[in-house]
């Protein structure tokens, strides 16, 4: 009896081990763009970049993803050139030569690994901290003067703002592809400044950026033409979106699949190519009546490939982490599901790589149970 449940316990190991081969090793393209599979390495802020500045250590960290089969590399958030976009000195940039130069390493070296990267472009609007770098004496700037929790912060941008931020993501875009990269994407997610126009409740602005749904969509969709101007068509535009904000987790841009429809159609019109649904548990619906997570919903409104993420692998999601708690490996059959009827295209996967670098190749590879868990000391190192 007991080696009959053993066999089993294998058979079934096995059975999943080949679904993940077969799923997840399937080579993913848009415009000039190929991942040699549909695991992507989801954008994860590290600050271990003194100055701005990503160094060999940032190199060497995104290296050992790609030569350990992650078929896209997405960087953590980089700030663009515009005063007031971070609110850290250790983050990298993604403007300035010796930043560029860093990168410019970072990709090459990926690149030799047989991995795709692309950089992920952000501007923290209100939420930066006023007086931290890297530019200390710049004022936090977004839609309305408004901090996530409705309480004056900072200042509204003008249309000169305006102006100059999105020129400062379309020059950031340009630089990327110069620079060797194999796209971009733009961070409007999770309350940042791109989502702060798009969520009612940071965004009470009268002129033609504020208001319903679709006149809030007009910065984000003038930031994605803007790009999509600055580069070839062999270069490819994602986009990072999230219903949550960091001091909202129940927040939602769209509680309906027709309020999704409104906010997706100006994205994908204006040049969108991929979508990343940003969730904090991939497996939940997005609204009643269907399974469907976010990333398998805009896929069906926008006809646009999406990528999925959230606690991908880890039985705890990501806020855990910073609670000093760790998680344990988990199996992803839910995941094969989903993918297997094409829900979604790709899947980007956060802590488990910061945990374990050999992730993507362990699991193609029949290697599951040999998974590294992932622990909260983790993140005070760059390994």
């Amino acid at each position: 009896m007991t080696t009959g449940v053993a066999t089993g316990v294998a058979t079934g190991e096995t059975g999943t081990a080949a679904r993940a081969a077969d799923a997840l090793s399937r080579p993913f393209t848009v415009r000039g763009l190929t991942s040699r599979n549909r695991i992507a390495m989801a954008p994860m802020t590290r600050q271990f970049s003194p100055d701005g500045v990503p160094g060999q250590d940032v190199a060497d960290y995104y290296t050992r993803r790609a030569a350990g089969d992650v078929g896209l590399i997405i960087t953590e958030g980089t700030y663009v050139d515009h005063e007031s976009a971070g609110t850290s000195d250790r983050v990298p940039r993604f403007h300035g030569e010796a930043a560029l130069a860093g990168w410019a390493d970072v990709a090459d070296s990926v690149h030799r690994a047989g991995g795709a990267i692309i950089p992920q472009l952000w501007h923290v609007g209100v939420t930066r901290t006023e007086g931290a770098g890297p530019v200390p004496d710049a004022e936090p700037v977004g839609p309305s003067g408004l901090s996530l929790s409705g309480e004056p912060k900072g200042r509204a941008m003008t249309q000169q703002d305006l102006d100059d931020v999105i020129a400062a993501f379309a020059d950031a875009a340009a630089a990327a592809e110069r620079l060797g990269f194999d796209g971009i994407e733009l961070h409007g997610a999770h309350g940042y400044l791109i989502d702060q126009f798009l969520w009612s409740g940071s965004n009470r602005r009268t002129d033609a950026y504020g208001g319903d749904l679709v006149s809030r969509t007009r910065f984000a969709a003038e930031i994605v033409a803007a790009c999509r101007a600055a580069v070839s068509d062999a270069f490819p535009l994602f986009f990072r979106m999230s219903q949550w904000k960091m001091d909202s987790y129940e927040a939602k841009l769209a509680g309906t699949p027709e309020e999704l429809e409104a906010l997706l159609t100006p994205l994908a019109e204006a040049g969108v190519d991929v979508f990343h649904a940003s969730t904090r548990r991939y497996w939940l619906p997005e609204f009643e009546g269907s399974d469907l997570n976010l990333a398998g919903w805009v896929k069906k409104i926008s006809g646009r490939p999406t990528l999925t993420v959230g606690s991908v692998g880890l039985d705890g999601d990501f806020f855990s982490a910073f609670q000093g708690n760790d998680s344990k490996v988990t199996g992803i059959e839910q995941l094969l599901d989903r993918l297997e009827r094409d829900e979604f295209d790709m899947v980007a996967v956060g802590r488990a790589l910061i945990a374990d670098p050999e992730w993507a190749a362990k699991t193609l590879h029949g290697r599951a149970a040999d998974i590294t868990p992932f622990t909260a000391e983790m993140l005070t190192t760059l390994r």
